[in-house]
């Protein structure tokens, strides 16, 4: 997917806008200026296409405080990884001499730029982003984030200037399985598809953010047919390692959205950090099957219950990451690579799985027989009338209920517990879903 950021100087209302947009109040929005200072992103459908926002910290002159600088640098960073930059502006207030600077920087960096000139709330106001067309760019739109005003219009032209990503070469083969190999950077991800794919079909280098653009493998192992996608790096290498790990998480996203199953790759040496859990968890709320591979496992210290610590250590501090299965590996020595294209089958066959009649009927018994079924405040017991399973890719199940709002989170992963039991689901996700019935039923 493009990435489209959004820039300027502070109190513009750039959280607004990424809050209007994305639907959902993601970003902190404070009349106070400088509120946001890392960077969020959401994934934005419009028409027939998709793509991912990335709200920004406010552009202030160089000079500043140590914050005001990190800001500055990240938001650096956002406009050189970005494919097209909304600048937002104040429509009311007009230009300011920060804005006019923004606006030249952005202008050398020759990519396509939205000037959306926001606070434009209302008949009155209309007109005075006239003035926002002296920054020099030649798409301006006044908008109101507060007031959904001409936001239609801002995406309409949005869409019409990203390019288009996720083009992929080679028509997809009978029974392939698309793999996505995802992971911080420089913990293997390249040296692990050139090992896969038995070629080096991607750049490899001891230096982080070295991959650009996503790369896709196809290739025949054991008669079963994969296609391996690397997930695309940055353009640009930065010193700060929370901006690289943001990235990189941005652009695993179009990986992950092609994928059937994704290999989470972690460094023997530095296992579940913070981006290592985001990942799994994009997996996972997308669907995918995923399996947990440790790497560089040849450069770690041996002793006999090395293994058996670091596979509790993952269950214990990624233990939503329970079902998929865990393997040790090194992509320099090859140990164990020779097992993932099995293990990827084995999940993508579980994520295709559909339970028999008579086992689901088995599970509504033995769900009923949870010894303290959920009750509302007043009382009322959760009753349970039935359940249909409603699709694969990841299996996802119906229950028909009384009244889903008495549902709580521990019964619910009880009753995905009691699916797994039912059969094997081992590296896949499950969807749950509660259909109520009449309140009164």
């Amino acid at each position: 997917m493009a990435i489209v950021a959004i820039v300027g100087r502070p109190n513009v209302g750039k959280s607004s806008l990424f809050n209007r947009i994305v639907g959902k109040r993601r970003a902190i929005v404070d009349d106070q200026p400088g509120v946001t200072r890392d960077r969020i992103y959401g994934e934005v459908e419009h028409g027939e296409r998709t793509f991912l926002l990335v709200d920004t910290g406010g552009l202030l002159p160089e000079g500043g405080d140590s914050i005001a600088g990190s800001i500055r640098r990240q938001v650096l960073l956002a406009v050189e990884e970005s494919d097209l930059l909304v600048l937002v502006v104040d429509g009311k207030d007009g230009m300011t001499t920060l804005d006019r600077e923004v606006a030249l920087f952005l202008r050398k960096r020759e990519k396509p730029v939205i000037v959306a000139a926001n606070k434009i709330d209302d008949i009155v106001h209309e007109g005075r982003e006239a003035e926002a067309y002296t920054l020099g760019f030649k798409d301006v739109i006044g908008v109101s984030a507060a007031h959904n005003r001409n936001i239609e219009e801002l995406l309409d032209r949005i869409v019409s200037l990203v390019p288009e990503k996720g083009q992929v070469q080679g028509a997809p083969r009978e029974g392939e399985v698309a793999v996505a190999i995802v992971g911080r950077p420089n913990v293997g991800k390249s040296t692990l598809l050139n090992l896969l794919s038995g070629s080096e079909r991607s750049l490899v280098s001891p230096m982080p953010g070295t991959t650009r653009d996503s790369v896709d493998s196809q290739v025949t192992i054991g008669g079963r047919h994969f296609r391996f996608i690397d997930t695309a790096g940055l353009r640009k290498k930065s010193r700060i390692a929370s901006d690289v790990e943001f990235y990189s998480l941005v652009r695993t996203h179009e990986s992950i959205g092609r994928s059937d199953v994704a290999v989470l790759l972690m460094e023997g040496g530095e296992i579940c950090t913070d981006q290592d859990k985001k990942m799994a968890g994009l997996v996972i709320e997308k669907g995918k099957g995923l399996i947990i591979a440790v790497n560089k496992w040849d450069l770690l210290q041996k002793d006999p219950d090395l293994g058996d610590r670091i596979s509790k250590q993952i269950r214990d501090e990624m233990p939503f990451t329970d079902f998929a299965p865990l393997i040790f590996i090194s992509g320099l020595t090859g140990r164990g690579v020779h097992k993932l294209p099995e293990m990827i089958s084995a999940v993508q066959t579980n994520r295709s799985r559909w339970l028999d009649t008579s086992k689901i009927g088995a599970l509504v018994r033995d769900v009923l027989a949870f010894e303290r079924m959920p009750t509302a405040p007043g009382g009322r017991m959760l009753r349970i009338k039935g359940c249909t399973q409603v699709a694969v890719n990841p299996p996802a199940f119906a229950f028909s209920v009384n009244d889903r709002d008495i549902v709580t989170r521990s019964f619910e992963r009880y009753v995905a517990k009691r699916i797994r039991e039912m059969g094997d689901f081992e590296g896949t996700p499950l969807r749950v879903f509660w259909r109520s019935g009449r309140k009164g039923a």
